[in-house]
């Protein structure tokens, strides 16, 4: 069986390790775990690997955040992954920092990136793994929270809530959503 997993983000070094890169970061945390690099392809960086018997498709979107189903719809085509084999990595500003939420559907909350994606795959029910990353700003500043870099407290947690994130990703492969949502929502 394969699996698609996207973390979202935008590429280039001025988004590096920012919060909207979130997604990105949860992948590169997994293919450092697995001895795995990336490699450029079209739409994205794409990296393979194998948790037990399930076929890991790794994908970074090139395509800026905005345009992230483009990205998605061709990788999935191309691998032939259905919908409920596709697992979209997202920052989520209604969630405590390093909070995890994982969901098998529901609306894009704002999130252009989730919107784009539910437009192009021509639904809302595919499951992603939204990340917290707190929602400390003052009103009208969110577009700069988001891009911002984490504080150096937060950094300093990260690696543990990407290990986390790591191992709701590897449940939701072997065990399912369901499963994966019981041992790591809230978590």
């Amino acid at each position: 069986m394969k699996y698609l997993i996207v973390g979202l983000g935008n590429i280039g070094e001025e988004y590096r390790l920012t919060r909207h890169n979130i997604g990105f970061m949860i992948l590169d945390a997994l293919a450092g775990a697995s001895n795995i690099s990336f490699k450029t392809e079209r739409y994205g960086d794409v990296a393979h690997c194998r948790i037990k018997n399930k076929q890991l498709v790794l994908l970074k979107p090139s395509t800026y955040m905005n345009l992230s189903g483009e990205a998605v719809r061709y990788w999935s085509q191309k691998e032939k992954i259905p919908v409920d084999h596709i697992l979209i990595l997202v920052d989520d500003l209604a969630l405590p920092f390093g909070a995890i939420r994982m969901k098998g559907s529901g609306s894009d909350a704002g999130h252009n990136g989730l919107k784009n994606i539910a437009l192009l795959l021509g639904t809302q029910a595919y499951p992603r793994l939204r990340f917290g990353i707190g929602s400390d700003f003052a009103r009208g500043h969110q577009v700069d929270y988001v891009l911002g870099k984490f504080t150096p407290e937060q950094m300093e947690a990260l690696p543990a809530r990407l290990e986390v994130a790591i191992d709701a990703i590897k449940t939701f492969v072997l065990a399912g959503l369901q499963t994966a949502m019981c041992n790591y929502n809230n978590k």
